[in-house]
């Protein structure tokens, strides 16, 4: 029997390790990718750039991400995995501080993917570094508090930014910078050592690239590339669409992304709770079923208080999807841990590059339509009618 001092010392270091997962998650996506939204208008206002070199900037995240979620297990296998997540986050702190500089769209558009890959590697990463050291009843509680930091960056970004656009662009993105720079030094010596982590067992020696799976998984790929893909247009165009689209203003604009922040911030746990009551394939239906015509609402009316109803319930939707899928991907794939992996990897590949695809093509389809957020709306709502008809097939 462990002795009190030994219990304490172990809940020390799982705290720590929270702690610095929380880090990484609020400055890789909370802040890297969802800090960019609320600046978008201002970097119009501001002539730095024109309306549709910035959307093309906020898709460069997201194609980052796409690489970064690719490479981020080799790229660990070399360096070991707390070196790399204090890289990625070191490289994220820089985009920032060189994102003070607008020298030109080609520089913006470098540092943008940079933070993307960085992005990428953390989120491919970091519960696979700290979820060793979890207790199995604890792993869930864990995880929430793990990717926390995106509800908290998305929050946090709703509030801070006002305040730093008071003193000016450029030293908006410097506090940006240091914000990040803070968070990356306090969990600089939180993260567990390589060496501390118990090495994954694969049954019966099965290769990961061998790993074959069914119509059910495959259906899901295509079920969470819709619904990654219907989450972009509030995700990168909501303080737009108040800001300019409706004619508020940058400020009201931010008071809208802090409300999304929220909903962010209730939505893995709201998301998990219903996966554990409903079966994630029926939470997923009804999920879909809420946002459809939530997203339809932004499409047609334009009534603020309204809208500031649906941004809650819409700001639950991009982070909690990801506890809900991968509760799905647990139900199809059950008591197999490796195949349980193989799959969640690829699922969140095949996400990454639905976000950036759709992040560019949402983009081309906003320039060409003269700066139409409804039609964006109302295509995304269109999305996850689809993802919907494609969880009532049988298998």
């Amino acid at each position: 029997m462990s002795s009190p001092g030994a219990l304490s010392s172990e809940k020390s270091l799982l705290w720590r390790y929270l702690f610095a997962g929380l880090c990484a998650s609020l400055v890789s996506i909370g802040l890297a990718r969802f800090a960019f939204t609320p600046l978008i208008p201002e970097l119009i206002q501001a002539h730095w750039f024109s309306a549709s070199a910035v959307v093309y900037l906020g898709a460069a995240n997201l194609a980052g991400y796409v690489v970064g979620a690719l490479g981020g297990r080799t790229l660990a296998s070399c360096l070991g995995n707390e070196h790399v997540l204090r890289l990625m986050m070191v490289l994220i702190c820089a985009a920032f501080f060189a994102c003070a500089v607008p020298l030109s769209f080609t520089w913006y558009f470098g540092w943008r993917v940079v933070s993307g890959i960085a992005g990428g590697v953390v989120m491919v990463l970091v519960a696979g570094t700290i979820l060793p050291h979890v207790p199995p009843a604890k792993k869930g509680v864990a995880g929430g508090a793990i990717f926390l930091g995106l509800g908290l960056g998305i929050a946090g970004s709703g509030t801070l930014i006002p305040l730093f656009l008071e003193l000016g662009l450029q030293q908006t993105w410097v506090g940006l910078g240091a914000v990040s720079l803070v968070l990356t030094a306090a969990s600089w010596f939180a993260w567990p050592a390589s060496k501390l982590t118990p090495p994954t067992r694969r049954a019966g020696g099965e290769k990961t690239h061998a790993v074959r799976f069914g119509s059910e998984v495959k259906r899901l790929y295509l079920q969470y590339a819709l619904m990654a893909g219907a989450s972009v247009p509030t995700m990168v165009f909501l303080v737009d669409f108040i800001a300019r689209g409706l004619g508020k203003g940058t400020h009201l604009g931010s008071v809208y992304w802090t409300t999304y922040g929220v909903g962010a911030i209730a939505g893995p746990p709201l998301y998990g709770y219903l996966a554990d009551r409903l079966g994630s394939k029926r939470a997923i239906g009804l999920v879909a079923a809420v946002m459809t015509a939530v997203l339809a609402g932004f499409a047609f009316t334009s009534e603020l208080l309204t809208l500031g109803v649906l941004t809650i319930i819409i700001g639950t939707f991009a982070p909690g999807m990801v506890p809900l899928v991968l509760a799905r991907v647990h139900e199809i794939v059950p008591n197999n841990a490796t195949r349980q992996n193989v799959a969640w990897t690829r699922v969140s590949v095949v996400s990454a590059a639905s976000l950036a695809g759709c992040a560019y093509a949402f983009s081309a389809l906003f320039e060409a339509s003269a700066g139409d957020h409804r039609l964006l709306f109302a295509v995304a709502a269109a999305m996850l009618l689809l993802a919907q008809l494609l969880g009532l097939r049988r298998q």
